[in-house]
């Protein structure tokens, strides 16, 4: 059960859409009062998760393990793939979103845990495999910090895409890393419009601080790369040659795009952001990624949910292929090697302690 707010600023959704899991919902009364029941501020809640290391089967992406240490992300992208996750929380894909946050405060010790693990078996994590790691609230809780940590400790890889610049703080942990092949940092660079940027993410980092993460990670020997998603038609697809370049010579050493795609309830939160951003344009956007997408704004088939099908999706494939041939990355992949993996002789005692049989 939810609240359909309104009046909205710094936020990326305008209200609270019915979760489709719930037979009751809220809406507000046509006499509402903003300055009797403002906007909703974010709150945080403890999440009880008893694991933390999630698995997929999806031959889509590019990694088998995750890691997140929040459900929510406050950066407030009103094309997040995530949001409809939210509605098993009982909570709305939209303001509730990015403005009801679940914080996994034992993610360090559950990680510790499953890693010293005799069935783990050494391989790439990903974080930010759903919300964004480097969101807000991370500056202070520093829960993505203390898993770095243990990831360091073991040698464990560990693949990063966020949009925020405070990735740089734990460039003394990725160095770490680095220096086994067992880390790799994607930048998440979807316009070079501040404006723009500003609607899309509003709460997230400017572009220049991007490339600016960018630069830095680079320059301490960090694999660092570039994720221009989602490309959006008629909104920012003509920006990819622009975008991969500006990263290219911030120091960006490869880069990966995906299509837009608007799963469960992301077509209407994304058709009313339109009509309050781009009203001119509205039919020509879903329209276009109806094309891409069969007719519908998405298609969930394994192969083509990534990248879209048609003329438009050719076109934006091959904008891309073109840019990144350009500024000389064409090809470039990230090494990543769980060679170094270890289990720390601490833990192993630690593990003795509690197991003396």
């Amino acid at each position: 059960m939810s609240n359909n707010f309104t009046g909205t600023r710094g936020r990326g959704a305008a209200d609270n859409p019915a979760n489709r899991f719930e037979a009751l919902h809220l809406e507000r009364q046509e006499d509402w009062n903003p300055e009797e029941d403002p906007s909703p501020t974010t709150k945080f809640f403890r999440d009880a998760t008893s694991s933390i290391i999630n698995y997929n089967d999806s031959p889509d992406i590019g990694f088998n393990a995750s890691l997140n240490p929040y459900r929510g992300c406050e950066h407030g992208c009103i094309y997040c793939y995530a949001r409809p996750t939210h509605e098993y929380l009982g909570f709305s894909a939209g303001l509730d979103f990015e403005s009801r946050i679940m914080v996994k405060e034992k993610a360090p010790e559950l990680l510790r845990a499953e890693l010293a693990s005799k069935k783990w078996k050494p391989q790439t994590i990903a974080m930010s495999g759903v919300t964004d790691c480097y969101q807000p609230v991370e500056r202070r809780l520093r829960l993505t910090r203390r898993c770095l940590e243990v990831l360091a400790e073991f040698c464990n890889p560990v693949g990063i895409v966020t949009k925020n610049h405070l990735v740089t703080r734990d460039i003394d942990l990725l160095s770490q890393l680095a220096e086994h092949k067992a880390v790799v940092v994607f930048i998440s660079l979807t316009t070079l419009d501040s404006d723009l940027a500003s609607k899309l993410v509003p709460r997230a980092s400017l572009p220049a601080h991007r490339l600016a993460a960018i630069k830095a990670l680079a320059q301490a020997g960090i694999p660092v790369g570039v994720m221009t998603a989602p490309v959006i038609p008629a909104i920012n697809d003509h920006e990819l040659p622009k975008l991969v370049e500006a990263a290219v010579e911030a120091g960006a050493q490869f880069a990966g795009y995906v299509t837009l795609r608007l799963p469960f309830g992301l077509g209407p939160l994304f058709e009313d952001w339109l009509s309050r951003h781009f009203p001119d344009r509205k039919e020509k956007v879903l329209n276009r990624v109806k094309a891409i997408r069969g007719g519908k704004v998405n298609d969930p088939r394994f192969g083509t949910r990534m990248r879209g099908e048609g003329i438009f999706a050719d076109q934006i494939e091959s904008l891309f292929a073109t840019a990144c041939r350009k500024a000389g990355i064409a090809g470039h992949r990230p090494e990543m090697s769980a060679a170094a993996f270890r289990v720390p002789s601490s833990t192993i005692e630690n593990r003795q302690s509690l197991f003396p049989f």
